[in-house]
Formats: C-alpha cells, sequence, structure tokens
C-alpha cells in the first residue's frame, strides 16, 4: 500500500470540540495572533506540535502502574537505563523532564564563553541554550537544506567541508563538541544519511573534538536511512541505529517525541569526568540521578516507549500518514518543503502569502489565518523564531526559510482528520490573498516566539521593520 494503514486499533477516544470563526478570531485576537496563548480545548486539529503530544500505548500505561517512586534506586530507572544502553551503547545515562533540560546540563557544564558549537541546523532550544553560554551555535548544515523544492533524499546532512573550513578557522580548541541533530528539524524534518554521519565523525577525529546527536527523532531518521541509503535496505532499525550511535560520544534526547511519552528525557554520554560534572548539576537542579524530576512510572512509559518506536510497520505508518499529507497538498499545488519531512509538513509561507513582505510575518499570519478559519493549530518556523536585528543598524537579518509547520503527532490523528487538514489549506491557498499581515507589538529576549504579540496590519499600511 502506498500510505500504510493504521498498525493498531483505537481503545480509549478523547472527544474535541469545534468551534465557530467568531469565537477563534476572538481568541486570535486576546492572543495577539500567538498560537500558544491560545486554549488547547479551543483547537479542533493540534499541529503545534509532535512533542509530548503522542498517544501511548497500551503497554506503557499498563507500565504506569509499575511504577516504584522510590526516591533513589527505582526498578523503573534500571528499565529505561537497559533500554537506552541497549539502543544508544553510551555508558553513562542520566535521565531528565525532557530535552531542553539536557542541553542545558550539557552546555551549562561543557561550554565556555567565546566557544562555539557547530550543528547541521539548531533548533529554537539548542540555539538558546548554547548562546545562553555567550558561545556561538554555528549552522553548518549542506546548502541544499535552504531550497524548498530540491528534493535530494538527505538534506538535513552537515556540510563536512565547511565544517573543516570552521575548524580551522576558529580553532578546534574553541569546539567543545559538534552536534548532528537527527532529524533536522529546522530544515523540514530532513534526514541525516549514515554516509555523512560517518564522514563527520572521521574529520572529527583528526581534531579529537567530541560528536554529539540531538537524538529526539532518530527512529525516523534510520527510517530514512532505510528507505533511501541501498547498504542498509535489509537491516533492521535497532541495527541502523546501533550503528548511527556508535559514531558519537553522546547524545540528548526528548523523549516526547521518539520516546512515545508526554514527559521526558535523557543526556547519556562516555566521558566519566562531564558525566560526573553533569550528574552533580542534576542534582542541584533536576534531582536525583535515577529518577531525573520524572516519576518512576514514567521512566516506564519511556523504556517501553524507546522500544516500541523502533518497530518498522509502526514507523511505516508514521512517516506515511505525514507523507499523506504533504503528497495531498503537494498535487493541489500548495508550496511545501520538499521532500516531505518525517514528522511534519512544512507549508513554505513566502510563496503560500507572496504578497505580504518578511517584514510583516507570512508564515506567523498564515498560522493565524489557518486557526481562525479551520480550527487547526500550526506554528511558524521562520522570522519570528529565527530572525535577528543588528543592533547598530536596525536591520533585520532575515532566516533562509519561512515556513509554517505541521508537526503530526504519534498515533492521535485518523487519516480522516489529516484530510481535513489538506482540503482546509487547499481552501485558503485559494483565496490566499485575503490573508493579512501581523505587525510585532511584544518579543521576550529569549525565544520570543513563545510569547511575541501582534496586531493585524492594513494591506494599506505601511511596512516597519520587526526588532529581534
Amino acid at each position: 500500500m502506498k500510505f500504510p494503514s493504521e498498525p493498531f486499533k483505537i481503545k480509549v477516544v478523547e472527544p474535541i470540540r469545534r468551534t465557530t470563526r467568531e469565537e477563534r478570531d476572538r481568541l486570535l485576537r486576546g492572543a495577539g495572533y500567538n498560537l500558544f496563548q491560545v486554549p488547547a480545548e479551543s483547537v479542533y486539529v493540534d499541529l503545534l506540535t509532535d512533542s509530548g503530544t503522542s498517544a501511548m500505548s497500551d503497554d506503557q500505561w499498563a507500565g504506569l502502574m509499575l511504577g516504584d517512586e522510590s526516591y533513589a534506586g527505582s526498578r523503573n530507572y534500571y528499565h529505561f537505563e537497559q533500554a537506552v544502553r541497549s539502543i544508544f551503547g553510551y555508558t553513562h545515562v542520566i535521565p531528565t523532564h525532557q530535552g531542553r533540560m539536557a542541553e542545558n546540563l550539557l552546555f551549562s557544564t561543557v561550554v565556555k564563553p567565546g566557544a562555539c558549537v557547530p550543528n547541521n541546523i539548531h533548533f529554537d532550544t539548542t540555539r538558546a541554550n548554547v548562546e545562553h553560554q555567550g558561545a556561538e551555535a554555528l549552522d553548518v548544515v549542506i546548502k541544499e537544506a535552504y531550497d524548498p523544492h530540491c528534493e535530494m533524499p538527505f538534506k538535513g546532512n552537515m556540510d563536512v567541508v565547511r565544517l573543516e573550513e570552521t575548524i580551522n578557522r576558529i580553532g578546534p580548541d574553541r569546539i567543545p563538541l559538534v552536534m548532528l541533530t537527527i532529524t533536522n528539524n529546522s530544515g523540514g524534518g530532513q534526514p541525516v544519511s549514515m554516509d555523512n554521519v560517518r564522514r563527520t565523525r572521521v574529520l572529527l577525529d583528526r581534531y579529537r573534538i567530541p560528536l554529539f546527536f540531538d537524538a529526539c527523532r532518530f527512529a525516523e531518521n534510520c527510517f530514512f536511512i532505510k528507505e533511501r541509503e541501498p547498504e542498509f535496505v535489509s537491516t533492521p532499525i535497532l541495527d541502523i541505529a546501533r550503528e548511527l550511535f556508535s559514531y558519537g560520544d553522546g547524545c540528548t534526547m526528548s523523549a516526547k517525541k521518539d520516546g512515545l511519552v508526554n514527559i521526558g528525557g535523557f543526556l547519556s554520554l562516555n566521558d566519566d569526568r562531564w558525566a560526573q560534572d553533569i550528574t552533580n548539576m542534576l542534582i542541584l537542579v533536576e534531582g536525583f540521578p535515577t529518577y531525573g524530576g520524572l516519576a518512576g512510572r514514567d521512566l516506564e512509559a519511556m523504556a517501553r516507549g524507546l522500544r516500541e518506536v523502533l518497530d518498522e510497520d509502526y514507523l511505516a505508518f508514521r512517516i506515511g500518514q505525514v507523507r499523506y499529507l504533504g503528497e495531498l497538498l503537494d498535487q493541489a499545488g500548495v508550496p511545501i518543503l520538499k521532500p516531505i519531512g518525517g514528522h511534519a509538513v512544512y507549508l513554505n509561507a513566502k510563496e503560500f502569502l507572496p504578497h505580504i513582505p518578511r517584514a510583516q510575518f507570512p508564515a506567523q499570519s498564515l498560522v493565524a489565518a489557518l486557526y481562525r478559519e479551520y480550527g487547526i493549530r500550526g506554528v511558524e518556523i521562520g522570522t519570528v523564531m529565527f530572525g535577528k536585528t543588528d543592533p547598530a543598524t536596525g536591520r533585520t537579518a532575515y532566516p533562509e526559510l519561512e515556513m509554517v509547520r505541521l508537526a503530526i503527532p504519534r498515533r492521535v490523528y485518523t487519516n480522516m482528520q489529516i484530510t481535513y487538514v489538506a482540503e482546509s489549506i487547499i481552501e485558503l491557498f485559494r483565496r490566499r490573498e485575503t490573508t493579512c499581515g501581523l505587525r510585532l507589538t511584544y518579543e521576550a529576549p529569549v525565544l520570543c516566539h513563545f510569547t511575541a504579540r501582534f496586531e493585524e496590519v492594513l494591506q494599506s499600511s505601511p511596512v516597519a521593520q520587526p526588532a529581534f
């Protein structure tokens, strides 16, 4: 089958409420046109994120009843530790309540002011955690990643030539580690090939620089390796994952993605000294090393989810459902980023709303219109999230891509609901000229996309440069 049917059946249902356009318009205005501020109960199909929004299996729910809530040495921690080591293979397993805490612990321990952390493309919290340490978060993805029409199979790849130039320009002593985000979320959910991981490892070995993975969507990346690299067509997903992580020195992970849980994450690594320093910090800010800010039942659900996510029938359906949405849109002429990624479809807002200038936030405008008209919530991945203004000149440096991400939660929505999303976007695209731009009225100094506020701009209004 082109789009595999669900490899599960529904046991529990959650009612969702339809709202009127008038209600959504009122909520949108009250939220300052920022969908993070809209109540979830007023959203019909919620594609804001695939993080922590998965539906857990009956086996995971059963595991919750086996939670050992001992402060130290919970049996669930040892189940979790065994699951992580069996897949990722690193010596130390440090649980955290979610991925950004794993990032914070790692970077606050090993990254110093003036340092540089190269990545294919940093996501928002990763970049913020690096910059919070006074270091530079540098994106070194291949140039094809910024071409939304390029159909290259591994657009998440690190540009190994440019990475070596960066090392020589900056100096290896200023680079405490290099990261690879798999799949590359900010670049459209695009995978990294095993060949690219190997070549990156060989390069870093010459300079004795550690390689870490942002592994939150590792299973989806491994599925693409199996699908697109002939060497691995007959290799089980677990074996692909084990080889991939064997080229690294550690990883951070938000298990709220490919751990199939609603809360949880971890940091896993080989370096004994780093692990000791990180564990000392963990005790100060998160909790004891065998619970790391989580209940024992959450550790058990995470251990079981990490094994479930490697099931190839599940992954075929998961990737297939995302692809189903993307192909419906593409066939109707809606501009999307290609090839279709692993966890989300990305609308190309610059081409979707060409009448709205970058200074009026076309991606955020599209997010607002999609909610007001159809009750669908997506998220802006563009100027609001990544734009920066030079304080000396006042000029805004716009990101290469201006996108709306439609992140599909795992095992949550039926294909009929996905079809509704496609039909709604197609209809909005056909009358796209009616969508207005936005003006920024409030921004926070860090991660402003979570709390920024806007107001609509009449099309006759003058364009003002946003301040970031």
